[in-house]
């Protein structure tokens, strides 16, 4: 584990590979990154430099109270990339952190080779959904994470999964347990405000995979196939039997596909831009 201080906060991440193609995993809401280590161990060796940063709020990094919108996040990746002389990289999400790629996308555009987007949604919040989000920040904070994260795991791991690995959803529920409610709270109320992507993704002309599983209740098939519309250079992997966290879930299935699309991401550019620098609107 390795430490950076970036915009005012201390980012905990793994640096793995010394590779001159750079893959970048962006974890979800209330994980950290070791959710990803699955994949890291699937790559190390590999011809990939692997980041796997903890977000500001989450694991490692810095808890800053308040509300933390989808740029400030993506603005902290960056910046990141910037203190690792990182220009260009494939971007993996899952959930908020497939939000935050797509915000990166919109801000950072021409850093991008290509993007993971796994069981999240390009559609701004809606009203009720604005509403819940804070609803469940204050009770975070009244309350801790213990009740929430039991409530939910079911809903972020399928039946099967709890039932024939319970290695995966002890994990789950750890990393859930384990997050600083005043951090997750400020995540909430940051994406209560998230924008649309849709516009992003279409404007977007890198190499895309989608991934999905059909007992996702957060991502539905009809949030796939939008965003497969919208990449035009997207595939789309349909995962059965699969919740909220298909690269734990199904991690092999998982690191075999993101294999076989990294092999056909093309060379990196020769364009490069000034460290820092914001190139999107």
């Amino acid at each position: 584990m390795k430490r950076a201080s970036v915009n005012g906060i201390t980012i905990a991440y793994d640096d793995v590979g010394s590779g001159t193609d750079a893959l970048l995993f962006v974890h979800g809401h209330p994980f950290n990154r070791s959710m990803w280590r699955p994949q890291i161990e699937a790559l190390r060796g590999s011809t990939w430099r692997v980041i796997a940063p903890d977000l500001r709020g989450y694991g490692e990094s810095s808890v800053v109270p308040g509300k933390t919108t989808l740029d400030v996040f993506a603005t902290d990746l960056a910046a990141l990339l910037d203190h690792l002389n990182q220009d260009q990289v494939v971007l993996v999400g899952l959930s908020m952190g497939g939000q935050i790629v797509m915000e990166f996308c919109r801000q950072y555009s021409t850093r991008v080779r290509g993007v993971v987007l796994a069981a999240t949604s390009p559609v701004a919040e809606a009203e009720d959904g604005k509403r819940a989000r804070n609803a469940m920040a204050d009770r975070l904070l009244r309350e801790g994470m213990d009740g929430y994260a039991a409530e939910v795991l079911a809903k972020m791991v399928a039946p099967s999964c709890m039932a024939e690995q319970p290695s995966v959803a002890a994990h789950v529920l750890a990393m859930m347990r384990g997050t600083d409610p005043h951090g997750a709270a400020a995540a909430l109320r940051g994406r209560a405000e998230r924008p649309a992507y849709e516009p992003t993704l279409a404007e977007l002309s890198v190499p895309a995979l989608i991934c999905v599983g059909d007992e996702d209740v957060f991502t539905t098939r009809a949030d796939a196939e939008l965003m497969q519309r919208l990449l035009r250079r997207s595939e789309l992997l349909w995962l059965n039997g699969v919740g909220h966290m298909p690269n734990l879930e199904r991690r092999a299935e998982f690191n075999v596909a993101l294999a076989h699309f990294l092999a056909g991401v093309p060379a990196m550019s020769l364009h490069t831009i000034p460290n820092g620098e914001n190139d999107g609107s």
